[in-house]
């Protein structure tokens, strides 16, 4: 099949104008889409035109919405239980707070409650901006929130392929989706099949083939994981790298038959430590291949604490491939790892680094 390279952002803008021309259902709104602010409402290539989704789909299917996400998320629910398939850009990821109403109690109830007679067809598109120096109120992941919501299926796409092929699936669901998407990402450029493809659901990526540990890593943890992969495997150890690429469903078998393998898991999750990704994967490799494992689970993941603004101390706060590369010589049992022994440990310290 042919292939183009494409930017994160660009794949993205490629998955919705593809939906658009297949489905005239499919409609955007949200914060400055008219204008393509951010940059997937507009260019690109297409097979049939280029320039702005304005221009080509007209202000019927393209229109901004007030600056109220708990205005855009109700109107989105209704507007898809009643036959149309919004895709909404939310903007920050942090302001999803300002509609969990409308998300925990309409959009993820609503089919439940109304027994089947109404679905739900929205995908709702956030940006996680951490790393960039946005200050606490612009910095969260909060996707281990919206795990823990029945009704509700998760995205996490690290890769631009991955961006276009889950996106083209989400939006042909008949089940809400929200997707969170890593501005740290947004620049990467990948090989992207031109024409139109879709990633099921709970099929998670083996981004890494190995033997020695189990590197399950979400986000901009994919890429850091990669590269302490590499380093590591100039001392011999061999990791194979895992993406699960959605959260809800999550791919736990693919997760388990590699540990199987290797008899060691690392977790690296952007998340916060507590109640987080990496606990549940933590806590479903211990349930059920507890047998298999050569050494303790290590989960690699953000301090419980609030992001600072300043770089400096912001950027030790997330798995990168240095503290990666410290757990999987930790699991195992390489010489040089500095990581303290207990999983607790590697918070605790980076904590106390964020508040001095």
């Amino acid at each position: 099949m042919a292939t183009t390279t494409m930017s994160f952002l660009g794949a993205i803008g490629a998955a919705q104008r593809e939906a658009m021309e297949a489905d005239e259902r499919v409609v955007i709104i949200g914060e400055d889409v008219e204008a393509n602010v951010y940059g997937t409402t507009g260019g690109g290539k297409s097979r049939k035109d280029k320039g702005d989704f304005l221009e080509l789909f007209g202000a019927n299917r393209i229109r901004n919405t007030p600056i109220s996400e708990e205005v855009i998320v109700g109107a989105a629910a209704g507007a898809a239980m009643t036959g149309l398939r919004p895709i909404v850009d939310l903007s920050y990821s942090s302001f999803l707070y300002m509609a969990m109403d409308q998300f925990v109690n309409q959009v993820a109830k609503n089919r439940y409650m109304f027994g089947g007679q109404a679905s739900l067809p929205v995908v709702f598109r956030s940006a996680m901006f951490y790393g960039l120096s946005t200050g606490a109120h612009h910095s969260d992941r909060p996707y281990p929130m919206f795990m823990n919501v029945p009704g509700l299926k998760i995205m996490v796409p690290s890769t631009p392929a991955d961006a276009k092929g889950l996106l083209r699936t989400a939006v042909d669901m008949d089940d809400p989706v929200l997707t969170f998407e890593a501005c740290m990402l947004w620049g990467l450029k990948g090989e992207v099949e031109e024409d139109e493809y879709r990633i099921p659901f709970g099929q998670a990526a083996i981004a890494r083939e190995g033997t020695d540990v189990t590197v399950v890593a979400i986000a901009t943890a994919v890429p850091e994981a990669l590269k302490a992969a590499e380093t590591l495997a100039e001392d011999g150890v061999s990791v194979e790298v895992i993406d699960p690429r959605t959260l809800v469903p999550l791919d736990s078998r693919t997760i388990l038959e590699s540990v199987a393998k290797t008899g060691r898991l690392v977790v690296a999750d952007p998340a916060h430590r507590t109640c987080s990704a990496a606990a549940e994967i933590a806590a479903i490799v211990v349930e059920e291949a507890f047998d298999s494992l050569k050494a303790p689970i290590a989960r690699v993941t953000t301090p419980d604490t609030q992001i600072p603004f300043s770089p400096a101390i912001e950027k030790p706060l997330y798995p990168n491939r240095e503290s990666i590369g410290e757990a999987i010589r930790r699991v195992t049992g390489e010489r040089g790892a500095s990581v303290p022994e207990s999983p607790q440990g590697i918070d605790d310290e980076l904590s106390t680094q964020a508040h001095r």
